[in-house]
């Protein structure tokens, strides 16, 4: 457990080089990210390199005792390259290249930039893979930031089709995998395919999805190219890249496949504003952020990370971004720092350093003011770093790894798929899930979030939000884990080439799921669908989505909860259970409860704003509220820190019962 900064040297006079890494040293930071967006004051011309100001940052920094996370810069093509090469720009759905002037104006698929991405790399890598104060790396920055993932260039298309070739070999197979009899859209080679975009009405939805696939799949190729590069110069450092925050453009764990580290970017008020949430749940959260956001992405890329999991960028004060900026609480910034610990980080690491006073991100507080003086997120960082000596010293596996009995299943090509062929306008797939860990985490259960190529051993409990491709040994693989297994709507809906499945949904889990959805329909928001349970101890509603479903094999299903109209709600197959619908949060939580105790898990009421997680022997309690809140059955004398009253916004960790 450690703290970090991001800094950016060339934003500052040198004469304050000196004094600003004293102060982090002192204020308790370990670690430093620079040179993120420093490709113009790396190569300031083509081919020649001025190498003297970053030598002298980092010598600065090393001699301060701070280890430097050493970037790549290719998040910011300077526009001398861009002058020279104007097919680097992307292509937008409009037809119309996105221009010079902020960052990420780049086309993973362009060559132009593929060769320059590969060139300063090599001699980023070759100037500072064996420097001392260089202990690890990052790829880029944020990629797909911005809606940049999908470009619609010529070099994407000619891409494509390679991408296409590779996949299906003929183009008979093609045809017969998308279905392109419809609509007269069969194609008679490869090169007849275009982008799926502009279209009079709905492209292809197989087109559309391909399409996505191999887009995300060029990300994965262009962070490889960089993290080889690293490793032949550097090798032994780490490498990482700093993801976002429920970001779903592209597949990441392709790209985190060749990483050591994953790391993301923690601005939990930002996405609050940003996200699905409805104006009284902002306004309730407004300067804490969602109990739940922050964690949901931290077990997302603790899952895929190889090294403990690090916060890139964790929000120190207001941000510049969104639409409206609140300030956090005091204590916030201290309590999200924590929270990633809890969930298993190896480090946080603010964003930034100081507040720049020009520029696009100006509004963008840091741990100082533009002044200098340590602002408010400052003082809370300092706090965390007291208190990480005192955590480690009560408990030397504090920093162990975490092993948790429940996982939930997450696919970022559901997400696509689901966009693509919605069916209803408010099926939003990151939400679904993030209200499925909600209510898991508000029974006190600690979640990993896995891919849907994880091995389920050793779980007691999985969690499927609506998947609507399932792999085909799938169902094998969950019933071998002997684990209860609830499944959201719509889960093995679509075959690989997005058509129904033969049999009908669920498709390939029917040996485990002996039903048949014979029709579905979607719900608009101000519509829902009264639920009752059968054994008369809860109701509820469905929202959004409805499956409607009977026995596959004229047997009588076991319905544990039915619609109004008598049709089935929620069923089991032993430990197979079925949602056919989206439920209220409240009943959502009794199923969830009800599931869990059965799984043989203990599980601990706790409300929507207290949240407990646990990590190497040590408990960790957060309290969002405004309201002190108290631990009962827990001795004084288990205490690291804080007592059984959580102060609000307060953070105790206590010694495991």
């Amino acid at each position: 457990m450690r703290l970090g900064v991001c800094y950016y040297p060339e934003h500052w006079p040198e004469s304050m080089w000196e004094d600003d890494a004293r102060r982090m040293k002192a204020l308790g930071i370990e670690q430093v990210r620079i040179a993120e967006f420093a490709w113009s004051r790396i190569e300031p011309t083509p081919g020649e390199y001025d190498w003297g100001w970053l030598d002298r940052a980092i010598d600065v920094l090393g001699a301060a005792g701070l280890q430097v996370v050493m970037c790549t810069p290719t998040a910011t093509p300077p526009k001398w390259l861009i002058d020279r090469h104007p097919d680097i720009l992307p292509i937008g759905a409009d037809g119309r290249p996105r221009a010079f002037g902020s960052r990420r104006h780049y086309d993973f698929s362009s060559p132009s930039y593929f060769v320059a991405s590969e060139k300063i790399c090599t001699a980023v890598a070759e100037r500072y893979g064996k420097h001392p104060a260089v202990a690890y790396w990052q790829t880029d920055n944020e990629f797909g930031c911005h809606h940049t993932v999908v470009s619609y260039s010529p070099a994407a298309v000619g891409r494509f089709r390679e991408w296409l070739k590779a996949r299906y070999q003929t183009i008979d197979a093609l045809n017969l995998a998308w279905g392109t009899v419809f609509w007269s859209m069969e194609y008679r080679s490869f090169d007849e395919i275009d982008a799926p975009v502009a279209t009079v009405t709905e492209a292809h939805p197989s087109h559309r999805l391909d399409y996505r696939r191999f887009a995300s799949d060029e990300v994965a190729r262009y962070n490889r190219m960089q993290v080889e590069i690293i490793r032949a110069h550097s090798p032994g450092r780490p490498v990482a890249h700093n993801f976002m925050q429920l970001f779903t453009e592209f597949d990441h764990y392709k790209v985190a496949a060749d990483l050591d580290i994953a790391t993301w970017d923690s601005y939990p008020l930002g996405a609050l504003e940003e996200q699905w949430f409805a104006p009284e749940i902002k306004a309730r959260w407004l300067r804490s952020g969602h109990p739940d956001f922050a964690s949901f992405n931290h077990d997302v890329y603790r899952g895929m990370s190889k090294l403990p999991f690090w916060v890139m960028e964790q929000q120190p004060g207001p941000v510049n971004w969104a639409l409206w900026n609140p300030a956090p609480l005091p204590g916030m910034v201290r309590l999200w720092s924590w929270e990633a610990f809890a969930h298993g980080a190896g480090c946080v690491s603010y964003f930034r350093w100081r507040q720049a006073p020009f520029a696009q991100e100006q509004m963008h507080a840091g741990l100082n003011t533009p002044d200098n003086r340590l602002d408010v997120g400052g003082n809370e960082a300092a706090q965390v770093a007291d208190e990480i000596r005192v955590v480690l010293a009560a408990n030397a596996d504090a920093d162990a790894a975490i092993r948790s009995k429940v996982a939930l299943v997450y696919d970022y090509e559901a997400k696509w798929l689901f966009e693509i062929h919605p069916q209803g306008a408010d099926f939003h797939y990151p939400r679904f899930a993030f209200e499925y860990y909600s209510a898991l985490r508000a029974l006190g259960l600690d979640v990993d979030i896995v891919p849907v190529d994880a091995n389920f051993d050793g779980y007691s409990l999985i969690v499927v939000p609506p998947l609507p491709v399932v792999p085909a040994d799938f169902s094998a693989r969950l019933e071998s884990s002997g684990a209860h297994v609830v499944f959201g709507p719509r889960t093995g809906s679509k075959t690989e080439d997005l058509q129904i499945p033969a049999n009908l949904p669920p498709g390939a889990l029917s040996s485990v799921l002996p039903l048949r959805v014979w029709r579905v329909e979607s719900m608009r928001p101000n519509v829902t669908e009264a639920v009752r349970l059968v054994d008369g101890e809860g109701d509820g509603v469905g929202r959004h989505w409805r499956d409607f479903i009977h026995s596959a094999n004229g047997d009588s299903l076991d319905v544990r909860a039915r619609f109004a109209d008598g049709h089935p709600a929620y069923v089991r197959s032993g430990a197979f259970h079925y949602f056919a619908s989206l439920f209220d949060d409240a009943l959502t939580v009794q199923l969830f409860d009800q599931i869990a105790q059965q799984a043989g898990l203990d599980t601990i009421p706790l409300g929507d704003s207290v949240r407990i997680s646990r990590r190497g022997g040590l408990t960790y309690a957060f309290n969002y509220s405004d309201e002190t809140q108290t631990l009962s059955e827990i001795d004084d004398g288990a205490f690291v820190v804080g007592s059984p009253d959580i102060a609000p916004q307060g953070v105790v960790v206590y010694r495991s019962i």
